[in-house]
């Protein structure tokens, strides 16, 4: 059985401001184990990117626990760590950024973007790191002859190239991917997607792939966690989470992913009203406001998030007696 490489424990973020507090992650615990994919799906501001952000130590959480399990066989929480050994665990944990027009200098080279981390991290001889970029650069698909040319001359899936490129160069194990597709049309996605897939097989890589778009997620991820407002509400493997929901978020969600087969009916469950304020967030359940399934107790309770079946964990109040619609393909 793999070995689990990442341990997230009520991971809560906070901002804080003179006038409000904003939770943007709230007391999230999920685990991924080397070599899967594990998907976090929502909608814009629930949180999702924060999460990401934070397990890299981009920013730091407010509490909570992440756990790395290091090449070395030791388990690092990044949260506390100091900045040395930080340095020496992101080699291992890298991101793949969302928009590929703004996250490569364009003052720069496709050479220089690709081979700084080499240079911040290692100490290799020029010719060792024109190798190594070569060999990257030709995984990913890029020509060797464009190395020599700056960003603005590449269209946007090529551009994603390079960054995952750079991602790569340090030969990492763990990889967050931040709505790493999204900024791309439909048919370069799948490409992008294709190429995630080959070099996770390839290299033995792990990725948590952040995304907004359900049919993204299907296609890529081993499991899925589905957040509302800062929370987890769902998390299960790919194959459970799409066929048999067990919270009315995922379920709303599933109803909006396009089916291809004409035969399979799916009946279209639209959102009431709009995400409430994160920085005032409702009473009991959050999702009480938006959900046609709502009771009493949903407005009042806090829920707790539950294993309601093997390693499918839910936060629903009526989990247990509603039925709700899936995809099956």
């Amino acid at each position: 059985m793999p070995e689990t490489i990442l341990k997230v424990k009520e991971m809560s973020k906070t901002f804080s401001s003179k006038k409000v507090n904003v939770r943007a992650v709230n007391n999230v615990s999920f685990e991924v184990k080397r070599g899967e994919t594990v998907g976090i799906v929502g909608e814009s501001g629930c949180g999702k990117t924060t999460l990401g952000r934070c397990i890299v130590r981009a920013i730091q959480a407010t509490g909570g626990d992440v756990l790395y399990l290091a090449e070395n066989g030791q388990e690092y929480d990044i949260q506390k760590i100091d900045k040395k050994t930080m340095r020496s665990i992101r080699k291992e944990i890298q991101m793949i950024f969302q928009d590929p027009f703004s996250s490569l200098d364009p003052r720069m080279t496709v050479y220089d973007i690709i081979s700084e981390p080499l240079k911040a991290n290692f100490k290799m001889s020029t010719k060792e790191i024109e190798e190594r970029v070569k060999t990257i650069a030709e995984k990913v698909g890029l020509n060797p002859s464009y190395l020599k040319r700056y960003p603005h001359a590449f269209s946007g899936g090529q551009r994603q190239r390079i960054g995952i490129a750079r991602a790569l160069v340090l030969y990492p194990r763990l990889i967050v991917c931040d709505e790493a597709v999204s900024a791309l049309d439909v048919s370069v996605q799948a490409q992008v997607v294709n190429l995630l897939r080959d070099l996770q097989e390839e290299l033995h890589l792990t990725y948590l792939f952040i995304s907004h778009d359900l049919s993204v997620i299907e296609h890529i991820s081993d499991k899925v966690g589905v957040m509302y407002l800062g929370k987890m509400v769902e998390y299960a493997s790919s194959e459970d989470l799409f066929k048999s929901p067990f919270h009315p978020y995922t379920e709303a969600l599933l109803s909006a992913v396009p089916i291809a087969d004409p035969t399979v009916a799916m009946e279209r469950i639209p959102l009431q009203g709009e995400i409430p304020n994160p920085a005032n967030p409702p009473s009991g359940c959050f999702f009480h406001t938006r959900c046609k399934y709502c009771i009493d107790k949903c407005k009042t309770d806090e829920v707790e998030f539950i294993e309601k079946e093997p390693e499918h964990f839910v936060a629903c109040h009526r989990a247990n007696e509603l039925h709700l619609q899936g995809i099956v393909h």
